[in-house]
């Protein structure tokens, strides 16, 4: 079935055919060739932990820095994030190691909080929250548009389309996974989207190889596959101690393999025509 490239016109590549380069602050920028990874802990636990987790995933060439302070769990039981306070220690991390910070934002009434956060996360939860999304798109913050669980690659550009409408051109797509009859895996991982798109659109991809998986010894293997479908980037999540997260712990992998990954993609993109410059 062909992509009703009518529906996004300001993310099709037919009115914008080179490719975009979303600077995200720093001096790092997602798209237009360059390979960027982002990492970090799926959730905000403590200061000391967000700061010591940045320090090691720099050190191991990410490019930036994620953290959750507000989490959408399935379960109302589950922890739901440190909200304002979670900020302040993301805030605190980037000062400490000058990596960009990306987090997710759940509500509007919480965009206040995110004025110094670099590049605004719409989770896969949240991808076909329109208002949320006409919000965004009268930012001029840079916004990481996640794919829905259970959505098409159409609908993901047109949600898209939905931020661009409204003048923010700073829009970066990211593939985590969709869900389909497998359950070995906690989702699937489309990686044929990223050709797909990348022949529609002039917006950056990048993989989250974490949520495709929510298996860590898995995260590997698919970080590498991305990087040979064409992907831009990677959002990664990386835990000091796995075993005790309070969130996501099973698909977060150690600073040290997160280490073994960078080395061995910062190999692989030479082959496929990227740019990987790690943090200074």
């Amino acid at each position: 079935m062909e992509l009703k490239e009518k529906a996004f016109k300001s993310v099709s590549r037919k009115n914008h055919p080179g490719d975009t380069a979303v600077d995200i602050g720093g001096g790092v920028k997602i798209g237009g060739g360059s390979f960027t990874v982002i990492a970090g802990p799926c959730s905000v636990e403590s200061e000391e932990q967000i700061i010591g987790i940045a320090e090691s995933v720099k050190k191991s060439g990410a490019h930036a820095l994620r953290g959750g302070a507000f989490k959408p769990r399935s379960s109302p039981y589950a922890f739901q994030g440190l909200r304002a306070l979670g900020m302040e220690y993301l805030l605190e991390a980037k000062r400490a190691t000058g990596l960009p910070i990306v987090t997710e934002i759940m509500n509007i009434a919480h965009l206040g909080l995110f004025a110094d956060v670099d590049v605004i996360q719409v989770g896969a939860r949240n991808m076909q929250n329109f208002e949320l999304l006409k919000e965004l798109g009268r930012t001029d913050k840079p916004i990481l548009l996640k794919r829905g669980l259970a959505n098409t690659v159409q609908e993901l550009l047109m949600s898209a389309e939905y931020i661009m409408s409204e003048g923010n051109s700073r829009v970066i797509l990211c593939e985590r996974g969709i869900r389909t009859f497998e359950n070995v895996t906690r989702n699937t991982l489309d990686l044929s989207c990223i050709p797909i798109i990348k022949e529609a659109s002039h917006l950056p991809v990048i993989v989250d190889p974490s949520h495709a998986t929510g298996i860590a010894r898995f995260v590997a293997p698919m970080s590498y596959a991305s990087v040979a479908a064409g992907a831009d980037g990677l959002i990664i999540e990386v835990h000091n101690d796995p075993e005790n997260a309070l969130c996501d712990g099973d698909q977060s992998i150690l600073p040290s393999e997160f280490g073994v990954i960078t080395d061995k993609i910062k190999k692989m993109t030479e082959l496929f025509n990227k740019k990987y410059d790690a943090a200074e």
